[in-house]
């Protein structure tokens, strides 16, 4: 028994230290992942609104090059000049427009140009037809590289920094390509590599120590970066949030844990696991007939083997059993021990008997004799051969007891009264039950010889179960003398441990055949009611 305790106590321990882990990881997995997917939320907003921006950015510097091809002046005159620089000047995305006659380049903004400038060389087409030039070197002003845009005969130079002109904390690096990975522009100073990479996977996620999101729309991408520590700061508002959850559904998952282990470890508790596990067998203490010493039955004495192999007393589960109402099961299981251990025995002697102790809720409702008669109903053993033996408490509600023993008699059961004297029956009360026989209480049976004040309550007993038609058993006779009181005074029947101790079935099945042996067979089974 203290291996299972103790085997309890460890699971119990392991499953409140699970119980209590799962949920916290549960919650800071989920904050990580909240954290997580919140921060690559802001990264995709970053993403799409620089891809906005640019796509802002080209279609203004377009729409300039739309309206000077539209123009109807003369090249390179005057007029055309002026709405050059009119529109460089009403265009925010536009630093310089040129225009190019057989691709040398012949006039700006600026005004005519000198000197052999040829167009630059097309990096990429956009899908509204604008030839792309990503990094140029202004002819006329000398600037700093420019991103040229061409359509017609007209050109437009933009600073690449208009495309990617959002807002972002300096730790967030952000790199603006077209959609094959060729680099418009980027701010602060993003890894050109890892946006490349990442823009062909198309994911968002953690990579080495950077996060990343990508965006793509119209023939443009964003990749936007961060440190994956910036996650950090994210992550402990989660697990204010969550956290609490967490440890308040950890200390329930412990509470029922802690409240089943109690139930487990407790007298109750161990009972049920016993139950459950059939560790319930049965003794058999034989009883003899005093006058001629033949075995005519046994009493059927239930007994809890743990697994360490200690059998614990009756006396120390039975009372717990009858008030938790786990008796019933225990019953059922000691009548299955009777037809598995002695139903041959039963079948081959039908004048031996066995007695079953049946509880006060099975006498109440008489549940006893619908499972007895399933059980009994499938073997070779005669009703008449299984007794019930009912202890005064049985007794309180006088009506229901007397309707479940009538219908045990009627069925063909025999029926008595247990330690009769140590309750509270009476004569009216037997007078008004059907019973077959009086077991006198080895309390009683102490007392034979002794000359103490209890001693006359012994002869008592036996005459008034003599009054009433019923024969008795004499229970815990230990002594010859006692043996010869009881024969002398009309006991029909004695068990005790003047004629054996309860035996195991092996054994009480070598004590009868020995009994047989010597004395030879009772006449018929003992059934003293009609």
């Amino acid at each position: 028994m203290q291996a299972r305790r103790s085997r309890v106590i460890v699971l119990s321990v392991v499953l409140a230290t699970v119980g209590a882990l799962i949920p916290l990881a549960v919650m800071g997995y989920a904050s990580w992942k909240l954290a997580i997917n919140k921060e690559l939320r802001v990264l995709d907003e970053a993403g799409n609104d620089a891809i906005a921006r640019a796509h802002f950015t080209f279609a203004d510097a377009r729409k300039a090059l739309v309206d000077m091809e539209a123009s109807g002046a003369a090249r390179c005159s005057p007029a055309h000049l002026a709405l050059m620089r009119t529109l460089t000047i009403n265009t925010p995305s536009v630093e310089e427009i040129g225009y190019f006659d057989n691709g040398k380049l012949k006039c700006t903004s600026w005004g005519l140009t000198e000197g052999d400038i040829g167009k630059a060389r097309v990096d990429y087409v956009t899908p509204d037809g604008v030839e792309v030039t990503l990094r140029i070197q202004p002819a006329v002003t000398h600037a700093k590289p420019m991103v040229a845009l061409h359509l017609g005969s007209h050109n437009v130079l933009v600073t690449p920094s208009r495309f990617v002109d959002v807002g972002l904390p300096p730790d967030v690096s952000l790199a603006l390509t077209n959609s094959t990975g060729l680099l418009i522009d980027g701010k602060n100073s993003p890894d050109v590599a890892f946006a490349r990479r990442h823009l062909e996977q198309k994911a968002d996620g953690i990579d080495g120590s950077d996060m990343f999101a990508t965006v793509a729309d119209g023939g443009l991408a964003a990749v936007v970066t961060e440190p994956v520590t910036k996650v950090y700061s994210r992550l402990r508002g989660e697990l204010l949030l969550l956290l609490p959850a967490g440890l308040f559904i950890a200390a329930f998952i412990v509470g029922i844990v802690v409240y089943f282990s109690r139930r487990r470890l407790s007298p109750r508790g161990e009972l049920e696991i016993g139950i459950h596990k059939r560790e319930f067998l049965v003794h058999y203490q034989p009883i003899v007939e005093l006058s001629t010493g033949v075995c005519v039955g046994a009493e059927a004495l239930v007994r809890w083997k743990w697994p360490s192999g200690t059998m614990v007393r009756p006396d120390l589960f039975i009372p717990l059993a009858e008030e938790t109402g786990l008796i019933t099961a225990i019953t059922d299981q000691v009548v299955d021990g009777v037809i598995s251990d002695l139903g041959r025995t039963l079948e081959q002697d039908r004048s031996l008997h066995v007695a079953i102790n049946i509880s006060a809720d099975d006498i109440k409702t008489g549940r006893f004799l619908d499972m007895a008669s399933l059980k009994l109903k499938k073997t070779g053993i005669r009703n008449e051969q299984i007794w019930f033996e009912a202890t005064e408490r049985g007794f309180i509600d006088i009506d229901a007891a007397r309707i479940s023993l009538d219908r045990a008699r009627k069925a063909g059961h025999s029926v008595a009264i247990d330690d009769f004297g140590t309750g509270y029956s009476s004569l009216q009360y037997l007078q008004g039950l059907p019973m077959d026989a009086l077991k006198i209480d080895k309390s009683f049976v102490d007392t034979i010889g002794k000359g103490t004040a209890t001693s006359a309550v012994t002869s008592h007993i036996i005459e008034m179960a003599k009054e009433l038609g019923l024969f008795t058993v004499a229970e815990g006779v230990e002594t010859e003398e006692q043996a010869s009181y009881l024969r002398e005074h009309g006991v029909t029947f004695g068990q005790g441990w003047l004629f054996s101790k309860p035996l195991t079935a092996a054994d009480f099945i070598k004590f009868h055949a020995a009994s047989v042996a010597r004395y030879g067979r009772a006449a018929e089974v003992i059934r003293v009611a009609a």
